[in-house]
């Protein structure tokens, strides 16, 4: 009998270990560090130095490649395929069975192995690596069409009379697919000016987007799309990368690491907003699916990416998702993230429809951030046709344009700002709820906020070490007589304000929990914030 179950145990184990998974593999280090960061023209484009310096966001570790050889080396291994790569995390997205994956522990330079299947990671005791951390203005009076009710809910249609149409702002649209972009007369205006800058399918590693689903179509034409006196996009002058991240063909958490590669490429790329009308909550595999716990903005691959880039600069806008009729009503991941401004969709009344999920997030905060329309939201589909369509998929895309055309009056703000001015517009901002968030933006608002803020973009001031781990240093020069300080949280909520009176200060951060903070200075004279990283 002893014998028999011993016999029963090893054919389990062997089993079990034969077992397909999927899993990420972190890298210990990178090649070239110092190199790449003294010469950042080698690593990303002069675009993306750009707005980095403008933003006086900093090029660090993180925006250096992957070592290639490490990855060859991965992919060489026996019964390991490599799907994707993340440069911010310094890791790759493997799948192979367990023993396989486990292996690649032996490598010098892979230093943790994290699984898809989180009970995985418990059971192995591995331990998850630790995140680090002028422009045109032509006034523009469109006859909008079918569009007009989407568009005047959020005064869109005010930013476009003050000229703000997108101009000089880059946005990234991660989608599934792209078909008709490259011939249908919807997209003639964006495509004809050349402002289709770039694609990339990074699921079939090939240019070419335009595959048999059109919901990147329609999303993209929720912002970009014209037909004349008929249907205008909320940012018709912006310029477009157009990226294809989600695999139709079946539901695994590689589409989190494809979302994760195509927000860096957008970095490097000088991408100012990226509209993402995707989430992940479930997957084809059970194990791999994410729980309410796991929603805490911090935790999935995905959420983690997404604080990332807002570290890095970018804007980022998601679709909150469409389960809020469901037994899992709430904001899936990347929406999660703090770093994201996720967006839940109403119907033409401004009414939330049924289907757009709903927070709080698990650790409490409001999501999602704000309202668009999203209940039969008008759309140019495949065949230039346009039709209405359902879901928080296209409320995303109707609010990333009318952020871009804030961003383009006044462009060296940074990301952190014009999210808050959006969410500080929105008519329950005083009284968020959970199906509505701050409710639906006014971007009137926003903007005439915006401008009235003298934001001058010549530093007078230095902060210092960042990211700091205690106390963070702020100098001052021309120091007037008193300088009020403000430090908010990524959702906008003041947590420490005092006044300066001396050129040279020191600021204790050691009670905050880790994470990314906003320090704001102000005096008569001038009104400066800079994003903080706690350790």
């Amino acid at each position: 009998m002893k014998k028999l179950v011993f016999l029963l145990l090893l054919v389990l184990t062997q089993y079990v270990s034969a077992q397909i998974e999927d899993a990420w593999v972190f890298f210990a280090d990178k090649e070239n560090v110092q190199i790449s960061i003294d010469n950042p023209i080698t690593i990303l484009s002069q675009e993306a130095i750009d707005r980095k310096t403008m933003h006086n966001t900093p090029i660090d570790e993180r925006d250096v490649p992957v070592n290639e050889n490490y990855i060859s080396q991965i992919k060489s291994q026996t019964g390991i395929t490599v799907f994707a790569k993340s440069k911010w995390m310094n890791c790759v997205y493997v799948r192979g069975t367990q023993s396989n994956i486990e292996n690649l522990l032996n490598l010098s330079f892979v230093s943790s192995v994290e699984y898809a299947d989180k009970t995985l990671n418990f059971a192995s005791g591995i331990n998850l690596i630790e995140d680090k951390f002028a422009l045109e203005n032509n006034s523009r009076n469109f006859d909008y069409g079918f569009a007009a009710n989407q568009i005047e809910m959020i005064s869109g249609d005010y930013l476009h009379d003050e000229g703000y149409t997108g101009s000089g702002i880059t946005i990234a649209v991660l989608d599934s697919g792209f078909p008709g972009v490259d011939t249908q007369g919807g997209f003639a205006y964006v495509r004809d000016d050349g402002r289709i800058l770039g694609t990339y399918d990074f699921v079939d590693r090939s240019e070419t987007i335009n595959n048999n689903s059109s919901h990147g179509t329609r999303t993209f034409s929720d912002i970009g799309g014209y037909i004349e006196n008929q249907f205008v996009g909320t940012a018709p002058d912006a310029s477009f990368y157009l990226f294809k991240t989600e695999d139709i063909t079946s539901e695994t958490p590689v589409e989190e690491a494809y979302w994760v590669e195509a927000i860096e490429r957008a970095d490097s790329l000088g991408v100012y907003v990226v509209n993402t009308s995707l989430g992940y909550r479930e997957y084809d595999n059970p194990a791999y699916s994410h729980t309410y716990e796991d929603l805490d903005g911090q935790t999935t691959f995905s959420a983690r990416g997404a604080n990332h880039g807002f570290d890095k600069g970018l804007l980022l806008v998601t679709s909150a998702g469409n389960s809020g009729s469901t037994d899992f009503p709430w904001v899936g991941t990347p929406g999660d993230s703090p770093g994201m401004l996720t967006i839940g969709a109403v119907d033409a009344d401004g009414i939330a429809t049924g289907f757009s999920s709903q927070g709080p997030t698990t650790d409490g905060r409001v999501k999602p951030d704000v309202m668009a329309q999203g209940g039969n939201a008008y759309v140019i589909n495949q065949n230039n046709e346009i039709v209405t369509n359902n879901g928080t998929s296209f409320s995303s895309p109707i609010t990333a344009g009318a952020v871009a055309c804030l961003w383009q009056a006044k462009p060296e703000f940074t990301n952190a700002q014009i999210m808050q001015l959006v969410r500080e517009s929105a008519h329950l901002f005083n009284n968020p709820t959970d199906k509505m968030g701050y409710g639906i933006p006014n971007f009137q608002l926003a903007l005439d906020a915006l401008l009235s803020i003298d934001n001058q973009p010549n530093n007078h001031f230095s902060v210092y070490p960042n990211p700091v781990l205690d106390n963070v240093i702020i100098e001052i020069s021309n120091f007037p007589d008193h300088v009020n300080l403000r430090l908010y949280n990524t959702m906008g909520v003041l947590i420490m304000q005092e006044t300066l009176k001396d050129s040279s200060n020191s600021l204790n951060l050691s009670s905050l929990p880790s994470g990314f903070y906003i320090l704001n200075l102000q005096t008569e004279n001038f009104n400066q914030s800079i994003k903080i990283v706690k350790k």
